[in-house]
């Protein structure tokens, strides 16, 4: 299992929910394109999962 998760904004937020905003900005994304690297646990895998139309997720070793 990963220790943490690099994640990357592929699609932008216009259009989205307030919520889905500030989840993305939570997770360390600002701009398309943008990557971050976040821990595995389950607050983190919540935030992915609600906002994982708009990411690409890779696990980080």
């Amino acid at each position: 299992m990963a220790k943490s998760f690099r994640v990357k904004l592929i699609k932008s937020t216009i259009g989205c929910t307030q919520t889905q905003k500030d989840t993305v900005r939570c997770l360390g994304l600002r701009k398309t394109n943008s990557e971050a690297v976040v821990a595995d646990n389950p607050a983190n895998r919540g935030q992915i999962f609600k906002v994982q139309h708009l990411l690409e997720v890779t696990p980080e070793n």
